[in-house]
């Protein structure tokens, strides 16, 4: 030991021996450092290829979920236009001058209910097929990436995908019972609802024409002949007695009663005989007694408040003999008798010259009944006192031709709103019933979805393989050996599908474009549904808010407006039944793969060669791997699925529907020369993965 310590050094240093073994150390450290950094970067080159392959293996997957949410997305808003569609027709059935629109919104909600089952059933077909697919153009896909980028690297590369879960669930759509009693209901109702509401419409109309006509002979028709008029003029009434009203719907009959009451109080107190004639006397007394008569009637009518509707009572001020017979007039013991002669005489009132000791009261009706002289001074008989209000009655000029006119209007206006009113409720009950079974079929609009979870919607695997590359390499040199080939290398890469939120994209957007395009010519009915389809489309992805927007938008162009009300109550209800339905918005944005751990795909998966895997995994983590047929395995799994599905892969797009009942299908077929190269490749990069999984299980020696 001292020799050779003497030999590397002596007592001024190191020696020439000790130096040329140093350096000979450091050159080897450096050349084995440098050949480290190029496994390490031959290393690091295919699991870079292997992470490529995995992403464009998953996205074709995502490609196929933009498809799904497209078609869910049209088919979701044909859904809801149908239904929209049914309670705008129902809507228009309420007001009768769009009720034949309303049939016509009705007629397009059920040809586009049917034209979205047809759709729907055709796209859910064609979508299943097209992802029995997905596990060929996944592998097609990595082993095309793992070829191209194998070029010019050293020694080529191929690459197997394998899709989690291998085998996607069914696509199929479901039913609506809800939507088809709803179908049913609007069917065998809407005719029904529409007579009712044209006869409500009719009773509303003809209470606004009684109530106008109330206005104008009350105050409207100023400065003309009218209550207001007659009662400034007659009786000097002003102020808050004789109020002028400037439109019918601001007045009401109650304005009218209390004028005619604070009229005939003001002409009791200014009642006063216009001469000194006895005639005149009795004929001011008589006038005296109508005019306290109509004062009373008209106290009571005013205490009488108006119905919901304003309709109040008028008192009947008789104009003949005929109708004073049945007023208090008649029948009330108001006037003196004597009875001083062989016969009892009545008179008009108690300061009658002809009146001698007055022995009783006695009523017109008494009179009537006979037993009576007549006065020689005042005349009095029945039709006396039934013709006071005669002549003003009757001409224009006078207050009762007025209030009569009034009168009538007012028990016109009480007999249409009486009419109309169980009209109104059995159409807002039939209109009702339909619109709860319209929130009954948006409630179930979820069972008539597309709904995918494909082959590779929990992630995907894949497996690369180098082959040895050359010997010679730039850090050949004596320190390192490098006459043999580097070897075969090996990475596994894993990805999965996210939304990509940063896009600001949605998968209905082309849904949109054609829309715009197609639907410019449309007018009327049709011009409403396609404009509310426009909107419909957006509650795809935006939920209440769009559906509320998109029908609103509908109800805007709808004429509404009607005596009874009923449009702008239809819609309103519709609004609120709407407002009511909690529509979700759903999942709109692209989903794109990104890198995933492989253990966490495989997990999410939980297939049986999921578990395989995931045992060899830990198995390799623990230095304990002594085998290597599961990557023999995933080869022979990807190429039977790929294979078995692509055998006459053949996707029917569209029917073309021609008359006599012959449909011609438009189907897509992968043509011949691409798919025998896509084999090739794939059952290239299946033997090389088999190939490779044989030599993994041998020691691999430094080189």
């Amino acid at each position: 030991m001292r020799g050779i310590e003497r030999m590397m050094r002596d007592e001024d240093g190191f020696t020439t021996a000790g130096m040329a073994v140093a350096l000979l150390v450091s050159l080897s450290l450096l050349f084995s450092a440098a050949q480290v950094y190029r496994i390490n970067a031959l290393a690091a080159d295919v699991q870079d290829v292997a992470d490529a392959a995995a992403l464009a293996a998953e996205s074709q997957v995502g490609e196929f979920m933009v498809a799904v949410r497209a078609t869910d997305g049209a088919v979701l808003s044909m859904t809801l236009l149908g239904i929209a569609s049914y309670g705008l027709g129902v809507v228009g059935l309420c007001v009768p001058p769009t009720a034949e629109l309303g049939a016509q919104l009705i007629s397009a909600g059920q040809k586009v209910l049917q034209a979205r089952d047809n759709f729907a059933e055709s796209a859910a077909a064609t979508l299943d097929r097209l992802q029995q697919a997905l596990p060929f153009l996944a592998a097609a896909n990595a082993a095309a990436v793992a070829q191209a980028n194998g070029e010019g690297r050293a020694g080529a590369m191929a690459a197997m995908a394998v899709l989690l879960p291998g085998q996607g669930e069914p696509i199929a759509v479901g039913a609506s019972s809800a939507e088809t009693e709803l179908a049913e209901a609007v069917e065998s109702e809407q005719d029904e609802l529409a007579e009712a509401a044209a006869k409500a419409e009719g009773a509303a109309q003809a209470a606004d024409e009684a109530k106008e006509r109330g206005f104008r002979r009350d105050c409207g028709d100023q400065p003309s002949y009218c209550m207001y008029e007659r009662a400034a003029h007659l009786a000097s009434l002003a102020g808050a007695d004789n109020p002028l009203y400037a439109s019918a719907d601001t007045w009401t009959f109650s304005v009218a009663l209390n004028r005619a009451r604070a009229y005939y109080a003001q002409r009791l107190l200014r009642e006063r005989p216009e001469s000194d004639s006895v005639e005149e006397k009795a004929r001011s007394a008589l006038r005296r007694n109508f005019y306290r008569y109509a004062v009373r009637e008209l106290r009571e009518a005013c205490a009488v408040p108006p119905d919901a509707s304003g309709a109040v009572t008028f008192p009947v001020l008789p104009r003949n003999i005929d109708q004073m017979r049945g007023t208090s007039l008649y029948t009330d013991p108001a006037y003196p008798v004597d009875a001083e002669g062989d016969v009892p005489v009545m008179h008009a009132w108690e300061g009658c010259p002809g009146l001698g000791l007055t022995d009783s009261y006695a009523s017109v009706q008494t009179l009537e009944a006979g037993g009576f002289a007549e006065c020689p001074s005042c005349h009095f008989t029945p039709s006396s006192l039934g013709n006071v209000a005669a002549a003003s009655t009757s001409i224009e000029n006078g207050f009762e031709y007025h209030y009569a006119a009034v009168a009538q209007a007012a028990q016109d206006y009480r007999r249409a709103v009486q009419e109309a009113e169980p009209l109104n409720r059995l159409v807002k009950e039939k209109a009702q019933g339909l619109l709860d079974k319209m929130a009954a079929a948006l409630e179930e609009v979820g069972s008539f979805r597309i709904q995918a979870r494909p082959p590779g919607s929990d992630g995907c695997i894949a497996l690369v393989v180098a082959t040895g590359a050359p010997a010679d390499d730039p850090f050949e040199s004596a320190f390192v050996q490098s006459s043999r080939a580097l070897g075969t290398r090996a990475a596994i890469g894993a990805a999965t599908l996210v939304a990509d939120e940063t896009e600001g994209a949605s998968v209905i957007g082309d849904v949109l474009d054609g829309l715009n395009a197609d639907g410019s010519a449309a007018v009327g009915a049709a011009r409403m549904v396609l404009d509310c389809w426009s909107g419909l489309l957006q509650a795809y992805a935006t939920g209440q808010e769009a559906l509320v927007g998109a029908v609103e938008e509908a109800l805007g162009t709808l004429p509404l407006a009607g005596a009874a009300g009923l449009g702008p109550w239809a819609a309103d209800a519709l609004r609120t039944t709407l407002g009511a339905a909690g529509l979700q918005p759903a999942e709109t944005a692209p989903l794109k793969p990104v890198l995933a751990g492989s253990a966490d795909v495989a997990a999410a998966d939980g297939g049986s060669w999921s578990v395989r895997y995931l045992t060899l995994r830990e198995d390799a983590l623990a230095a304990t791997l002594t085998t290597t047929e599961p990557f023999a395995a995933l080869a022979d799994r990807i190429e039977r699925e790929a294979f078995d599905q692509l055998a006459g892969m053949e996707v029917q797009i569209a029917v073309i529907e021609l008359p006599g009942g012959l449909s011609v299908p438009l189907t897509l077929t992968l043509p011949p020369p691409i798919e025998e190269a896509a084999r090739g490749l794939v059952e290239r990069a299946c033997d090389a993965v088999r190939s490779a999984s044989g030599w993994f299980g041998g020691e691999r020696p430094w080189e």
